[in-house]
């Protein structure tokens, strides 16, 4: 559910897995917000070229991505939802999903960054996502992925979240490739706070960028930064497991994002 960089990325991860492995259909249906690039709808130019040339240009796109822009048609009898997209869009989305998807659909969310319920408390996506889909819960991805990247089979690491150890085996297959290493670990909040926060540190490391300073002032922004995202995940989610932090979803994912990402 998704069709950005990210979501064009990922989305070729998982074509490749499931042309090869035989437990799951081979073809991935990749719901796209329709929209004209040069005078043709990115659905056609998606599944005739193979590429998304507005998001992700000059990635081929494996042929069993299909992109779909009827965002029930996309969801229907799919056992897994793999969410990849701003979340700010989640409101007007989740109702027409709920009603169209199957009730013991395993759902993933890829998004970054939190939400606030209705009293202002901070709620997790994953949370938001299993609230509104009426589900017992929803797995996490997150990691050190830069989306070009990812789609250049350039190697790097992500981590699952979930307690669940049914998804948890599913998801594995489904994500991990030789250049895609996916580890599982049960402390989903943890993984999904990292996630969250590391753009907030990246944005103090393209200020120093900006104001010229040198490695010594991003190696302390990032240091002191991940010391704070530990705290605030303790401060919300007591539960949260130290050792996460050093997972692919905290300390590598914030030190990409620092020296390389786009929010930077």
């Amino acid at each position: 559910i998704g069709s950005g960089n990210w979501g064009c990325a990922i989305a070729r991860v998982m074509a490749l897995n499931t042309a090869t492995l035989g437990r799951f259909d081979p073809t991935v249906r990749m719901w796209v917000y329709e929209e004209e690039v040069e005078g043709r709808n990115l659905t056609d130019i998606i599944n005739t070229d193979h590429e998304n040339p507005k998001y992700l240009p000059g990635i081929t796109l494996p042929p069993n991505i299909v992109a779909i822009s009827d965002l029930a048609a996309a969801v229907a009898d799919a056992t897994v939802l793999v969410w990849v997209l701003p979340h700010q869009f989640l409101g007007r989305l989740l109702p027409t999903v709920k009603s169209a998807m199957r009730k013991d659909a395993i759902s993933v969310s890829l998004i970054k960054g939190m939400a606030a319920d209705e009293n202002g408390r901070l709620l997790l996506i994953s949370s938001l996502l299993s609230r509104e889909l009426d589900v017992p819960q929803v797995a996490v991805l997150m990691g050190a992925n830069v989306a070009d990247q990812v789609a250049r089979d350039q190697f790097c690491e992500a981590t699952l979240g979930t307690s669940d150890a049914n998804a948890a085996e599913v998801l594995l297959s489904l994500f991990d490739r030789p250049t895609f290493r996916v580890r599982a670990v049960a402390d989903v909040a943890g993984v999904e706070v990292c996630g969250a926060l590391k753009n907030v540190v990246a944005l103090g490391a393209g200020f120093a960028d900006g104001l010229g300073l040198g490695s010594n002032t991003k190696a302390a922004i990032m240091r002191i930064g991940l010391v704070e995202m530990m705290k605030f995940a303790k401060a919300f989610y007591p539960a949260v497991e130290d050792k996460t932090i050093w997972e692919s979803c905290g300390v590598a994912d914030l030190m990409t994002t620092c020296l390389d990402g786009r929010n930077r």
